[in-house]
């Protein structure tokens, strides 16, 4: 049970990550492509962190433990960095918005 939770977090967090990529690529304007880039991001952290999670569970091993804990650090970094970011950038993308329209 608690693998079919971190199948569907893995799944979840790459369709997060695959939309917010996509809409990055198709917008013109500089800062909502950073707001968009930072919040693919967070989705790709989440997806590191599942994964990590979920390889925990699968193979539990000493050495599986370690690459996880690292795996798990990383995604964490990953996730409250580009969080930071995307509040950041959330601020001016309505402005760009409707300068730029």
């Amino acid at each position: 049970m608690l693998n079919l939770i971190f199948v569907f977090a893995i799944i979840i967090s790459f369709v997060f990550y695959f939309y917010f990529k996509t809409k990055q690529f198709r917008s013109p304007l500089p800062i909502a492509k950073n707001w968009y880039k930072s919040k693919s991001n967070i989705g790709f952290g989440s997806f590191i962190l599942a994964f990590a999670l979920n390889q925990a569970y699968l193979f539990p091993g000493t050495f599986t433990f370690i690459i996880v804990a690292i795996l798990v650090v990383l995604g964490i970094f990953v996730v409250v960095e580009n969080i930071k970011k995307a509040r950041h950038y959330g601020q001016f993308v309505d402005e760009e918005f409707r300068i730029n329209r």
